[in-house]
Order: structure tokens, then C-alpha cells, then sequence
């Protein structure tokens, strides 16, 4: 297979991550006959600097030109400011819209060896395997906003379609048939008026997918019940903030951050791929960065946009066989123990893909 995929290494530790999702990708090409070829554009605080646009319109152009994208992380301290006008974060929502990225796929997987890193129970972590289905260019990230000029009051709208509630639930309906058979929808519908569209409009969607339990779940119980019975959940669909702060919630399951890929898909095959956490300025350069995020990030993009399930796999595997081996990077190592370098890691992993 020949595909073309576009590299926005972002700020901080985006690009150390990335450039090891590219060196694990290479390794998977040579392996298998494929070629793959990679493309780098500007994206985040550093596209600010250097063209004073969270997201050139030459970076649009190139990834339109590709198979699908690999993002590390965008922002920084030096681009924080809430108020300035122009802000890394704006990026992210406008490529996420450009190419119609409705649906954002982030799967908590737990590794038993890291068990001990999470604030639960061991016993609470057994069987958790959750998938999260985030609704991703709708709602209130998206919805009129406007701040009044005395500066003492301010809106932001939560704005949902019929259609736009189809389509992601469709997805998670889906995703549901292949797994558990099991999906809970997230909502404030006992509040809010979008929120009973979202349940009504899911509900009929359900209709389609008999062969799926269906659960509601106001929000406020969901982050309760993530943490008391996570094993329980198998897919779980959520509108756009509900689904930034729960499947953050959930990250800590896993016990860091640097271990949760994602996926943002639209209609087609093309998607974006990113790990879930921040740029992480306070410790980028320094070889702390735990890479498998990205990695496996990597192997999303494997598997959604370029149909490689085996290619897949056998990255995912690869992960699995360092982490059993006890590698262990910066962030998921006992406090006070060696840990790998993020070079060091990921060479490991590049290692168990030749195996």
C-alpha cells in the first residue's frame, strides 16, 4: 500500500512524540511492503510565531493532499493568555471542522502491569475496557459566543442537531456491535434542552442497533460512575465537553496520561490521530515524554484510515511486549526508580516489531 501521511508535530513535546509515531510507521512500512510517505506542516504556538495563524492555510493545503494526519500537541505558557485573539487551541477546532471531524475515538485500555499507578483498586480496574465516542464539531465549543463590552457578562451556546446526534451515535452504535454490545449515552437532559434532543434523537437511533443494550446517564452520575464501577461501561457516547472531561477523567484508569491514543474520523476514511494529553512544556527535551500515547495513535491510523487491522495489531502488541518486559518511561516508573528514556523506549518498541 502507498499512503501519504500529514505530520503536525505541534509544541513542547509534540514533536518528540511524533517523530517516534513516524519511526514505528517506517518500521511498520519495511515490514510489511508498504510505503508511506510523510509530509510536515506548522500547527499550534509555533505556527503563531512563525505565521501568526494557529493553523496556516499552507498546513490545510498539505493535509488535504494526505491519507490522514498525526498531530502531537499544541500550546505552551508563552500562548496561554485565555483573551488573546489568537490562541493555539484555534487551531485544533478549525481542523477538526475543516474536515468534517464529527466523531472523536478515545479507547482506555488498562495494562495490569501499570495497575499499580492508578489511584483505584486493582480490583475496580479488572475488565475495564471503554471506549469513548465524542461527538467533536458540534455543541458549545462550537455555538455562538460573545463576550459583552462592560466585560461583565458572556455566553457560549450548546447547539445540537437532529442530524448532528445521528451521525456520531451511529458510530458509537457500531462500534458497540463489535465490542460488548453494550453503549451509555452521556447527557444533562434533566437540564438542558440540547441535551433532551440528544437523548431523544439517540434513542431512535437504537432502534436501528437492537442488538445493543442502550443506557442513559446524566453526567454528573457518569463521573461518579466512572470511578466506582468503570468496568461496567463499554462504549460510552458523549456530546463535545461532556466527552473532553470524562474521557480525560477516565485517563487516570490507565494511570497517565501518555498512554491514550485517539482518533478523529468524519465520513470517509480520513482522520486525524493525536494522543489525548497536552504538549507538556515543563518537561519537553528533556527525555521524559512517554511516547505510546503517539504510538499508538499510530495504529488508529492504521487501522480507521488506512485498513491495516494486522499492521494494527501488531503495533498494539508490540506496546503490550515492552510494557510486560517492564519498560517503563518518566510518568508510569515507580517514584524514585530508573526509567527508559523516550528514545530508549521507543527503540524498544521498534525492537518487538521485528519479533
Amino acid at each position: 500500500m502507498k499512503a501519504t501521511i500529514a505530520v503536525l508535530p505541534g509544541d513542547g513535546i509534540g514533536p518528540e512524540v511524533t517523530g517516534k509515531a513516524v519511526m514505528v510507521l517506517e518500521k511498520v512500512a519495511a515490514r510489511f511492503g508498504h510505503e508511506f510517505t510523510f509530509t510536515e506542516g506548522l500547527m499550534g504556538g509555533i505556527a503563531i510565531d512563525k505565521t501568526g495563524q494557529p493553523l496556516p492555510d499552507e498546513t490545510i493545503a498539505m493535509c488535504e493532499q494526505a491519507d490522514a494526519i498525526l498531530l502531537g500537541a499544541v500550546g505552551g505558557p508563552q500562548w496561554s493568555d485565555p483573551t488573546a485573539s489568537v490562541r493555539p487551541e484555534q487551531g485544533l477546532l478549525k481542523i477538526r471542522q475543516h474536515f468534517g471531524l464529527f466523531a472523536n475515538l478515545r479507547p482506555v485500555k488498562i495494562y495490569p502491569s501499570l495497575a499499580s499507578h492508578a489511584p483505584l483498586r486493582p480490583d475496580l480496574l479488572e475488565g475495564v475496557d471503554i471506549l469513548f465516542v465524542r461527538e467533536l464539531t458540534g455543541g458549545i465549543y462550537f455555538g455562538e459566543r460573545q463576550e459583552q463590552g462592560d466585560g461583565d457578562t458572556a455566553h457560549d451556546t450548546m447547539l445540537y442537531t437532529r442530524g448532528e446526534v445521528e451521525r456520531v451515535a451511529n458510530v458509537a452504535f457500531r462500534a458497540a456491535q463489535g465490542r460488548r454490545k453494550k453503549l451509555t449515552s452521556i447527557d444533562k437532559a434533566n437540564v438542558l434542552a440540547a441535551m433532551r434532543l440528544w437523548r431523544r434523537t439517540v434513542a431512535e437511533v437504537h432502534e436501528d442497533y437492537d442488538d445493543v443494550e442502550l443506557e442513559h446517564l446524566l453526567v454528573d452520575a457518569a463521573t461518579m460512575h466512572m470511578l466506582t464501577r468503570p468496568a461496567d461501561f463499554d462504549v460510552v457516547l458523549a456530546g463535545n465537553m461532556f466527552g473532553d472531561i470524562l474521557s480525560d477523567e477516565a485517563s487516570v484508569l490507565a494511570g497517565s496520561l501518555g498512554m491514550l491514543p485517539s482518533a478523529s474520523l468524519g465520513m470517509g476514511q480520513f482522520g486525524l490521530y493525536e494522543p489525548i494529553h497536552g504538549s507538556a512544556p515543563d518537561i519537553a527535551g528533556q527525555g521524559k515524554a512517554n511516547p505510546t500515547a503517539m504510538i499508538l495513535s499510530a495504529a488508529m491510523l492504521l487501522r480507521y484510515s488506512l485498513g491495516l487491522e494486522d499492521e494494527a495489531q501488531v503495533v498494539e502488541q508490540a506496546v503490550d511486549s515492552v510494557l510486560d518486559s517492564g519498560a517503563r518511561t518518566a510518568d508510569i516508573s515507580v517514584k524514585g526508580s530508573e526509567y527508559m528514556s523516550t528514545n530508549d523506549y521507543a527503540d524498544a518498541i521498534v525492537d518487538a516489531l521485528s519479533v
